[in-house]
């Protein structure tokens, strides 16, 4: 199962609508799909490691968009936003979210969208908590940029010979990566 999903993510990378899929994939993670789109970027960049940044410059356009579209659903639709809150967790989420704001502001942005925490946490309850939109918009740009631009020039510099490996032991990794997310998940009840 998982080299036949591989095996379509990597034609679907080097397809001519791949960027578009990783611009779709990018603004929708940052308002309410579950899937980050780095399980897109890390395949793109290896298929075509000359357009690494450019690659990471969707993404990171994208999901500022995307991300300005959580803030919305966090201001204009507070009902919607505390519904994907409680999906993906955090059914008392707003007031731990409200806390950091009010304690940490411009930290929580940069330090949360730099991380595989769901950006969406981050930018529907930045709109809930009426953080400053100017201040969101640029530390979300630097913050999704850095994430990008470093994946894409690990993937650029160091994609091949990860890639033979990845290859090699697709089966190991995948089970790896799936303990990982659900550990992740886990972790992230207990910590919020």
């Amino acid at each position: 199962m998982f080299r036949r999903m591989y095996g379509w993510v990597m034609r679907l990378s080097a397809s001519r609508h791949a960027p578009a899929s990783l611009a779709a994939v990018s603004f929708a993670e940052s308002s309410f799909f579950p899937i980050p789109p780095d399980v897109m970027l890390a395949p793109m960049v290896l298929a075509r490691r000359d357009k690494a940044f450019v690659y990471a410059g969707i993404c990171t356009a994208a999901s500022v968009v995307g991300g300005l579209l959580g803030y919305a659903i966090g201001v204009f639709l507070e009902p919607l936003g505390q519904t994907i809150i409680s999906f993906f967790g955090h059914p008392d989420g707003q007031a731990q979210f409200q806390k950091w704001f009010d304690e940490w502001g411009l930290a929580v942005i940069l330090i949360k969208g730099a991380t595989p925490i769901p950006y969406k946490l981050v930018t529907i309850t930045a709109g809930l908590a009426h953080f400053d939109l100017f201040t969101f918009i640029w530390a979300s740009v630097l913050t999704r940029g850095f994430r990008f631009f470093a994946v894409a020039a690990i993937l650029k510099y160091f994609g091949p010979a990860m890639l033979k490996e990845f290859e090699r032991r697709l089966n190991l990794y995948s089970v790896l990566l799936l303990i990982l997310l659900v550990g992740g998940i886990v972790a992230l009840k207990f910590i919020f």
